[in-house]
């Protein structure tokens, strides 16, 4: 099969270009969507990009769209779409659905309709008498119903992709690596220059960075569900591994640091960092923000200070921030960037931020505090 197929990769609010961006790097086109990011591409988009996404949330194959108001267009626009070209003769496809103003707004009927139309399809086109045995590879079938237009999709990924198979431990509200990669892809930082996370918790955000750095697949050292497809060749999945390692500058010298006041994140931490292939190439440590001294210049912080259930005194709130707006003051060199969901910082740093962004933590909405070094 050598047509072009259509691809969304999903993305957290707030993300979107950053996801775009990144699809546009691997050379395909993107269209920008709330929530998504829509591109078409050859087969080997598959395994590229499952490989390379470091912001999305998971990469979808679309089957088709259609509008339907009733279960029967549903029906027979479901089953006229090419599901044999995609899901095996033995394939498993348990199917998920969405549904948001619109007139068919029960999503478990949706789901159950879909799940006949696809097997009475697959039944007629692999000349089979009875049920589908469903003892083969996943196929994880998504029906999003919007304003009367439905989506029919596969997922690509599996796990999602945020799962990049190094942390082996982590705190109590562990930040998405997904988000994290976004955090240092929104600055300008570049290799050459010193990175610190004070707040390091898990490590994520200097893992992150580190493979950003050395420009290392984030999903190089995991599993994909469409790894067992058989239109998606084996030969594609080595094609784009090969080109992945060849791409991997592992002689990029690095001066990431990451610290914490609790020292077992900080163990933590360097059993991920361990696990994720970065050796000593992350150094950890165990102290405050308060004690921290920035020997270097034109460095960047980037960092995700405790807020919430994990910090609920102000006089904590206001010993953290003081603590930073201390170091951004005695160190004009530096760019930081700060993510935290506690409004008016700005009023504990003495200063107000060159740039905020909104970003969402999950479901809980952030601002991306951002104050431009001058560079030397």
């Amino acid at each position: 099969m050598n047509q072009s197929i259509k691809l969304i990769a999903t993305a957290a609010m707030g993300l979107e270009a950053i996801v775009a961006q990144e699809v546009r790097q691997l050379g395909y086109e993107p269209e920008v969507d709330n929530g998504k990011v829509i591109f078409e591409a050859p087969i080997i988009a598959i395994p590229r990009s499952n490989l390379w996404l470091r912001t999305a949330d998971r990469l979808k194959l679309v089957v088709g769209e259609f509008q339907a108001t009733t279960f029967d267009e549903l029906f027979e626009a479901t089953k006229a779409l090419p599901w044999e070209q995609f899901i095996s003769e033995d394939g498993q496809f348990p199917v998920s659905g969405k549904s948001h103003k619109s007139t068919l707004f029960s999503v478990s009927d949706c789901q159950a309709i879909v799940k006949k139309a696809i097997a009475e399809r697959l039944k007629l086109k692999h000349g089979l008498a009875s049920r589908m045995p469903e003892t083969g590879a996943l196929y994880k079938v998504e029906v999003a119903i919007l304003k009367d237009k439905a989506t029919l999709s596969i997922d690509t990924s599996g796990v999602g992709l945020h799962k990049r198979g190094y942390r082996v431990g982590q705190g109590e509200a562990p930040l998405k690596e997904t988000l994290a990669a976004a955090l240092v892809l929104l600055t300008n930082w570049r290799p050459e220059y010193p990175l610190i996370d004070p707040f390091c918790g898990s490590g994520t955000i200097p893992i992150e960075a580190a493979l950003i750095g050395q420009n290392i697949a984030p999903g190089f050292n995991r599993e994909f569900a469409s790894e067992n497809w058989h239109f998606v060749k084996q030969k594609l999945w080595a094609q784009a591994l090969e080109e992945a390692e060849d791409l991997a500058n592992y002689d990029v010298d690095l001066h990431i640091v990451g610290s914490d006041i609790d020292h077992k994140m900080v163990g933590i931490a360097n059993a991920n960092a361990l696990e994720a292939g970065l050796g000593t190439l992350i150094s950890w440590k165990q102290m405050q923000v308060s004690d921290l001294l920035l020997k270097q210049e034109n460095g960047y912080m980037i960092s995700n200070p405790p807020y919430g259930v994990r910090l609920g005194h102000t006089k904590e709130i206001k010993d953290i921030y003081e603590a930073l707006g201390k170091l951004i003051k005695e160190n004009p060199t530096w760019s930081i960037y700060i993510m935290t969901a506690f409004e008016n910082i700005e009023g504990y740093i003495g200063k107000k931020a060159t740039k905020k962004r909104k970003l969402f933590n999950g479901f809980v909405r952030t601002d991306y505090y951002q104050y431009f070094g001058k560079k030397n």
